[in-house]
């Protein structure tokens, strides 16, 4: 019997290359990216080309959007708001945090989903980071779920699938390591797209779980601080 197919979402980085992998395991993959603005926009739309070749994805969508950027609020995607350095015990909300995005991203997926009758969507998201990302937590996924089922089709069943969202970055490295995922392909910096900081938040847990996990981690980087 064929597989069936699964949407994936996929910003190019680790913990989406990760998901993508446990994804392909079971189901045909429609891998999903969206361009908003971001300041490696490009970078991490390359990476996801290298990980949709790679995994062979059946189908794939770039969906290019302005709103999120013109909105703003995020350093990501107003420059005139400083990419803060890496700071992994910090509790509150980082710059870096782009307003209700994994909201715009899980409706867009939901449309590509009805329409090509997928009924999964993978999703790497990871609780590690809910304390400065409020939309990385399951109990917003939970709750979404239920938004599918109320503006749906009723024959419209369609599940988030987040099977990282309970490890922490060097499990997710390891489990990388033991589906052969191809870490190099894959891009996790947020201000660089020539070669990986290592001082932004993103490039600190990165660095970290490769560290921990006792991986080389394949990412080019100006610098590479020790994080343990």
């Amino acid at each position: 019997m064929q597989r069936e197919i699964a949407v994936v979402l996929a910003s190019g980085g680790m913990d989406s290359a990760v998901t993508a992998a446990i994804a392909n395991q079971s189901f045909r993959l429609a891998m999903l990216h969206l361009n908003y603005g971001q300041r490696t926009e490009k970078r991490e739309l390359q990476a996801f080309n290298d990980l949709a070749k790679f995994y062979r994805a059946e189908k794939t969508l770039v969906v290019n959007v302005e709103h999120l950027k013109k909105i703003g609020g995020s350093s990501l995607t107003n420059e005139k708001i400083s990419i803060a350095k890496a700071d992994l015990q910090n509790p509150d909300i980082p710059t870096s945090y782009v307003p209700f995005r994994n909201a715009n991203l899980l409706s867009i997926a939901t449309s590509w989903a009805e329409v090509i009758g997928a009924a999964k969507i993978f999703v790497g998201a990871v609780e590690e980071d809910s304390s400065g990302y409020p939309d990385c937590r399951r109990e917003f996924y939970d709750a979404f779920e239920k938004v599918i089922q109320a503006g749906t089709k009723p024959e419209t069943n369609i599940q988030i699938i987040t099977p990282i969202i309970h490890l922490k970055k060097l499990e997710i490295v390891k489990k990388g390591v033991e589906l052969r995922v191809p870490f190099d392909l894959t891009w996790s910096c947020y201000q660089r797209e020539d070669l990986a900081c290592g001082v932004c938040d993103s490039c600190g847990f990165r660095l970290r779980g490769f560290q921990m996990a006792g991986v080389e981690d394949p990412s080019p980087y100006v610098e590479r601080p020790v994080y343990l």
